[in-house]
């Protein structure tokens, strides 16, 4: 992590959930005096106090750092709504309902945004018996390839990688109407809509 908590977050995390000094400091088993030292930024709390400071005031310890509570507003849990987090160190890939607060390799990722494919990227769809056989022309070399390839209904997410110097291929169930995804280690976060298909 490259920042740490800041007295401003604990003082608008503090009064966004509608306790008072007092009450935050007998939570985590410090001062009133402790507490108005961190938010007028003359002190920061001891690491030790993160995790209990951090489910005081309600959040995750990332939220804490970061300042902002995350707030996951997809409660239908839609899958069109999914969200990606692809980490650009190990090449992990985490699919959230919506937004999340997403850390991998000490790193806080932010969610993909997806592109429309341009030339380099484009993809062929071809009928082969009850699936799609889905092709990303694109190189698979080591160093430039497709990591993985998703399809999102809204009640559905099925999800294949890729591997370097392996095909960029892959049969789909492409049952109804959805996103497809696919993601370039050099380019990023790809995609296409999907209409019904029979």
């Amino acid at each position: 992590m490259n920042t740490y908590v800041t007295g401003a977050a604990i003082r608008d995390l503090r009064e966004k959930r509608g306790i008072t000094q007092n009450e935050l400091a007998e939570q985590i088993g410090v001062s009133n005096k402790t507490i108005s030292k961190w938010e007028t930024a003359r002190g920061l709390p001891d690491i030790s106090l993160l995790q209990p400071l951090a489910a005081a005031l309600g959040v995750s310890v990332i939220e804490l750092m970061n300042g902002e509570p995350i707030v996951n507003r997809n409660l239908s849990a839609n899958m069109l709504r999914s969200k990606l987090y692809i980490c650009p160190i190990c090449g992990n890939v985490i699919h959230g309902l919506g937004d999340a607060v997403v850390s991998c390799c000490g790193v806080t990722l932010p969610a993909a945004e997806a592109e429309e494919a341009d030339e380099e990227h484009e993809l062929t769809l071809e009928m082969v018996e009850d699936e799609w056989f889905v092709t990303v022309h694109h190189s698979m070399t080591k160093a430039h390839y497709i990591s993985f390839l998703a399809f999102v209904t809204t009640d559905r997410f099925q999800m294949v990688k890729l591997y370097p110097e392996g095909e960029a291929q892959t049969r789909l169930q492409l049952r109804g109407g959805g996103m497809l995804y696919y993601y370039c280690n050099r380019h990023g976060l790809f995609k296409r809509k999907i209409t019904r298909m029979k």
